[in-house]
Order: structure tokens, then sequence, then C-alpha cells
């Protein structure tokens, strides 16, 4: 990986909770268990007692589909920040890994105080 690529944050947005697709829960090795999805523009993140899924679809069709697994362990500091009241939608997770920088928009059916509580309970 080149130190381009370590710099470059990753963002995504999660939107609203959701049901746990089939075949995300046709990946989970034994022992892992999904505990919340939520949907972001074109799909699903997933977060399991082990790792944090997310599917991005892409291309017009959205046949085409890249996974991100990212594991509890990598996760080394994250914050989060609620949303303002005026023209400021969107509460933001910030996760500080062992590749990088990681950022999360959350939506606004999203409670950022229990999304808190879920990342601090897979990570601490």
């Amino acid at each position: 990986m080149s130190a381009e690529q370590l710099s470059a944050t990753l963002t995504w947005t999660f939107n609203s909770p959701c049901e746990v697709p089939s075949d995300v829960s046709e990946t989970l090795i034994d022992g892992e268990k999904a505990l919340h999805a939520f949907k972001t523009i074109r799909d699903v993140a997933v977060f399991t007692n082990k790792r944090i899924i997310v599917r991005d679809a892409q291309g017009i069709t959205g046949k085409k589909v890249e996974t991100y697994s990212l594991p509890y362990s990598s996760i080394k500091m994250y914050s989060t920040e609620n949303a303002g009241k005026i023209l400021d939608f969107n509460s933001e997770v910030e996760l500080w890994t062992i590749i990088g920088h990681i950022k999360i928009l959350l939506g606004k059916k999203i409670n950022i105080r229990e999304f808190d509580k879920i990342i601090s309970e897979a990570i601490l």
C-alpha cells in the first residue's frame, strides 16, 4: 500500500438501520454474529461481534460489489460528533485504524449515542 493510499480518508454514509441481508450472513465465520445493519447509499454496512462489513455496489447496474472488512482489532481510536441544529444534517464518526482514517456520516435516522455505544462495545 502506498503512502498516498494510507493518507487518504475513506468515507461511508450510513442512512438508517436495516435488516441484515442473507448474503452477508452467509459469509460470517464460525462464532461470528451479525448485530446491527445500516443502509448505505447503495448497499449495507453490517456490524458483527468481530468486524464491520461494508458492501459497496459499483457501476451503473450495481452488479459489481466491493466488500470491505474492518476487524475491530485494527481500530486504534475513534471520535463521534453529533449533528448541529442548522444546516448540519449528519452526525460523524471517525475511526483511526492501523492502515488509515475512516469517516462515517450518519443520517438523521441513526441515533449518534446508540451508534457510539455500538462502537464502544465492539472495541473496548
